[in-house]
């Protein structure tokens, strides 16, 4: 079985049957989201990290080892995505106070864990970083606390993607595993993201690939969350 979501496959079209609209692929992904809300509803939070243990050990694991291998070295990637319907600032705003609610956060992504905020500020995750799955922090969002953001290749004009959003991944420990750059910019009908993930330089190429598409489900699953919530 390939690791790959772009697996060939045979065409199957649905003719008839269903009421109401849609495709199986939309079928598909509302009972695959009701079912793994009931799992992380039925194991709670200390049940699914004692389910991962050991995923989680071998996980961050192989991050550290990345890290010390890098030697602080970084390969980034960016996910860009077009919005139309709602505004940068509407869904920044959104997403600031979404951050409060892991309900929220949780259902972006199926292979999110957990998203709890700390009292100092920080935001702790558990999710997969390619096929493994890791516990780390991000740290402060705000771009002028990261002295690195200002320097980043992959920042943007300040004029065009106002709103910017960056922080370290870092351990329990303290090592510091990967960074992000978000930066979020108007257009006549929307706004434009641009989503930068740093991973250490030595993670293979696919794990960096993985995170990507990983962007991308969540940033759209939070976007028309935002838009719902507006209306």
């Amino acid at each position: 079985m390939t690791d790959s979501p772009n697996s060939a496959t045979a065409a199957v079209t649905l003719v008839s049957g269903p009421a109401g609209t849609g495709s199986i692929d939309d079928f598909e992904l509302f009972y695959a989201r009701r079912a793994l809300g009931r799992f992380r509803a039925r194991l709670g939070r200390q049940g699914l990290l004692d389910l991962l243990a050991a995923d989680i050990d071998e996980g961050n694991a192989f991050l550290r080892e990345s890290a010390r291998a890098s030697d602080g070295g970084y390969t980034g990637g960016t996910t860009v995505l077009s919005t139309q319907g709602l505004g940068a600032g509407e869904f920044v705003a959104w997403m600031d106070k979404a951050f409060a609610d892991e309900n929220v956060l949780l259902a972006a992504q199926p292979e999110h864990y957990l998203m709890v905020g700390q009292a100092n500020g920080s935001v702790h995750v558990v999710e997969n970083v390619g096929p493994h799955i890791c516990s780390f922090y991000l740290g402060d969002w705000a771009a002028e606390a990261m002295a690195w953001a200002d320097d980043a290749d992959e920042l943007l004009p300040k004029a065009d993607f106002p709103y910017k959003k960056a922080t370290n991944l870092f351990l329990a420990d303290g090592t510091i595993v990967g960074r992000v750059l978000i930066q979020f910019g108007e257009t006549d009908d929307g706004f434009t993201s641009s989503l930068t993930v740093y991973l250490p330089a030595s993670c293979p190429q696919d794990v960096l690939d993985h995170h990507l598409r990983h962007f991308a489900v969540e940033f759209r699953n939070w976007i028309t969350a935002a838009a719902a919530a507006r209306a």
